[in-house]
């Protein structure tokens, strides 16, 4: 094995994505997505037993398009990855039994990652170096974190997290209140275009000075998803038109004012000058945008990986498994199974030299 460069296929179930991805050290080969969204869409939300299902299904055909995208046959990969968590358990179980079956069918080192470490892994297939320390704010259907993140393979720190509805459930839940289609998060960025977003001040959770010392970088969007609610069904209750466009905008800016603000204040608090945004609500046009412009006021540089890579994905698996490997990190061994609540810190489950 090269260990600078190994070659490293990754595996990613843990939601509604089959997500196959190859890298060679720090340069992508292939980033082979199947999704089962159009499935979930007629029942509003994911729904974890379609999602296995569909998982079972896309497994083959996506390892042999990303196998064919990158060039390569099977045999000549250094190592396998997968996603062990956290996630949906029943998808993950899918991905974990494929990755052990491929791995040892081919006589390959098994590497068994965390997915959320896997979205900050993503950055580096950029091409450009990334600087530790960094914080890094990870906002995704599932999960809402802010993490300080000392050295990608070893020293992961949770600072905080979603204490309810992560960011894009309450977009999802949202758009149904506002008749909107699913995934909420693109139908919220679309009708929030023609919108207000200071025509009704939402509630911005976990932000008052009482909930500084016990919650400063945890979020909640509960209060301000019943909020949104309230509004609406009053507004219906008075005979009054849903402002549509006011209320999606006004919503969103109260969701991006609370990640913008919690993420730059860890980096003030931590003398870390450097910002990472990942998972598939970066996608969001408003969060990108006010990002940039507050971290730049407070002199503090931000990195966004192209949004392919933002999703969830087999290629940022990849990633962090060949520096994993480049790092010197034994392989995992067979011991390992899914887990849907594995916790940031745990980079690695299973090494064979812990």
């Amino acid at each position: 094995m090269t260990r600078a460069e190994p070659l490293v296929l990754g595996i990613e179930t843990s939601c509604d994505e089959t997500g196959i991805g190859i890298v060679r050290g720090r340069t992508l080969l292939s980033n082979t997505i199947a999704s089962s969204m159009d499935e979930h869409a007629r029942y509003g939300g994911v729904v974890p037993e379609v999602a296995a299902r569909a998982h079972l299904e896309a497994l083959q055909p996506a390892i042999e398009a990303a196998v064919a995208e990158a060039g390569i046959t099977l045999e000549k990969l250094d190592a396998v990855a997968v996603t062990s968590g956290p996630g949906l358990a029943g998808a993950l179980m899918v991905g974990v039994g494929a990755a052990k079956a491929l791995a040892v069918s081919l006589g390959k080192p098994l590497y068994a990652v965390n997915h959320l470490v896997g979205h900050i892994a993503a950055d580096i297939l950029t091409g450009d170096e990334v600087e530790y320390p960094t914080v890094a704010l990870l906002v995704s259907g599932g999960h809402t974190s802010l993490l300080l993140v000392r050295d990608l393979v070893s020293d992961v720190e949770l600072l905080g997290e979603t204490l309810d509805d992560a960011a894009g459930e309450a977009f999802d839940k949202i758009a149904r209140i506002l008749g909107l289609p699913y995934p909420g998060g693109p139908e919220i960025d679309r009708a929030a275009a023609g919108g207000d977003p200071n025509a009704i001040r939402f509630p911005r959770g976990l932000t008052r000075a009482s909930d500084m010392a016990e919650h400063r970088y945890d979020f909640s969007f509960s209060g301000l998803k019943t909020a949104v609610a309230r509004w609406v069904e009053q507004a219906a209750a008075a005979g009054s038109p849903v402002a549509t466009a006011d209320v999606a905008a006004s919503f969103r800016e109260a969701v991006v004012d609370v990640l913008v603000s919690k993420a730059l204040d860890a980096c003030d608090r931590h003398g870390v000058p450097r910002l990472l945004l990942g998972g598939g609500v970066i996608a969001n046009r408003r969060l990108r945008e006010v990002a940039l412009e507050r971290a730049d006021a407070a002199g503090v540089a931000v990195r966004i990986p192209p949004l392919s890579l933002c999703t969830d994905n087999g290629a940022m698996i990849a990633a962090l498994a060949a520096q994993l490997v480049a790092s010197g990190h034994a392989p995992s061994t067979l011991a390992f199974g899914a887990d849907s609540t594995l916790p940031v810190t745990e980079i690695q489950v299973a090494r064979g030299d812990a």
